[in-house]
């Protein structure tokens, strides 16, 4: 009851707020369909219960803002609708479609009890921003800007951005390190959050620092370990995707295992489904340089081997050719001269040598000839 003070009627505060309360259930005594954004979930361990921060924005400024209620048993029930629909859980920075009541208690104030959140709206909420992104980046020309990057012949030098603890990452350095022929890669971490209200900022701020030393590398790749859709939703972000759309160097993805591309996949030059298959995306770059190599090196190594035989070969039978040339010609002027020796003993048939008219080649011919018939002359 209010009381009078100086001729005031006054009311005390609980009055007031009993009256609000009263008003409130009697105006507001359905329960309502409602969309907002969830911008945080606020989940105690303790008691399970939730405590959500509801906002509307409108180019980019809230204009609507209330608290809500989410008790434990309708937020396990709720959650486990968010996993089997979307794989992941209900979390921070979602736009939801939620059945609540209109409540205001004395002490709390004004809040929205929900009793319900429909997963499909959320997922096509992600669906509907996904497709917006899409079509700015392709009227400004920017969709297809990073596929155009030229790719190392051997790409060996590699800026990560990743979680450092991230199962994704760990997988990913694994196979690149422990690769059966001993390829050799450089990573270097530029670690940064892949999810959440500040996974846009993070992820954009360490393309900007390996912008400035991108000559020391000869791609960037982004490693994440999995998830659903509304984990990957930040992947589907303007600002983010036209980063890499832009970015100098090519921009390689390994960011989860949903089938539900996001943008950000679609836009890098290249995309793998998850960390792994990255990695061997980029041992199979080696192997396409060095198989090649090594063939060209086997090949090159038996044409040597089969240059220096035959080249041996001919050399050999250059020297028994040669030998064999040598010998019979060495024989064939030991032949001569023996028979110049038989027949030119006398002194006559020397003394006949400046008489005779015969060529060089048959000197000893004809001088043996006129030697034995001076020789006989003389002894008769």
């Amino acid at each position: 009851m209010s009381e009078t003070i100086a001729n005031r009627q006054v009311f005390s505060l609980f009055e007031v707020s009993r009256s609000i309360e009263n008003a409130i259930a009697k105006r507001y005594k359905n329960s309502y369909w409602i969309k907002a954004e969830m911008n945080k979930l606020n989940l105690y361990q303790h008691s399970g219960h939730c405590y959500p921060d509801l906002v509307e924005k409108r180019d980019g400024k809230v204009i609507a803002q209330l608290r809500a209620n989410l008790w434990r048993t309708d937020y396990e029930h709720i959650n486990k609708r968010f996993l089997e629909i979307l794989k992941e859980p209900l979390k921070d920075g979602i736009k939801i479609l939620f059945l609540a009541r209109i409540h205001f208690h004395s002490v709390h104030g004004l809040s929205l009890q929900i009793m319900d959140i429909d997963p499909s709206f959320t997922l096509g909420d992600l669906e509907q921003e996904k497709q917006e992104t899409i079509k700015k980046l392709q009227s400004e020309g920017v969709f297809k800007q990073n596929k155009t990057r030229k790719l190392a012949l051997v790409p060996q030098r590699i800026a990560v951005i990743s979680v450092e603890t991230s199962k994704g990452y760990e997988d990913f350095l694994s196979v690149l390190t422990k690769n059966s022929w001993n390829y050799s890669f450089f990573t270097f971490l530029f670690p940064s959050i892949l999810q959440g209200d500040k996974a846009v900022t993070e992820i954009t701020k360490q393309l900007e620092r390996i912008k400035k030393v991108q000559l020391h590398f000869d791609a960037v790749a982004i490693i994440r370990g999995g998830g659903g859709d509304i984990g990957l939703s930040s992947f589907n972000h303007y600002a983010l995707t036209k980063a890499i759309a832009e970015f100098p160097l090519p921009v390689l993805t390994g960011i989860g295992h949903t089938a539900n591309e996001t943008v950000t996949e679609m836009v890098s030059y290249y995309n793998a489904i998850t960390p792994t298959k990255l990695a061997e995306f980029l041992i199979q770059k080696f192997h396409n340089f060095s198989v090649p190599v090594k063939e060209a090196e086997r090949k090159v190594g038996d044409m040597s081997l089969r240059l220096l035989q035959d080249t041996k070969t001919a050399f050999e039978n250059t020297i028994r050719l040669f030998r064999g040339g040598t010998r019979s010609l060495v024989n064939d002027h030991k032949h001569r001269l023996r028979q110049y020796n038989l027949g030119c003993n006398s002194r006559a048939c020397f003394d006949l040598r400046t008489n005779c008219k015969c060529s060089l080649a048959s000197m000893n011919y004809c001088c043996v000839r006129v030697g034995r018939s001076y020789g006989k002359n003389s002894e008769a």
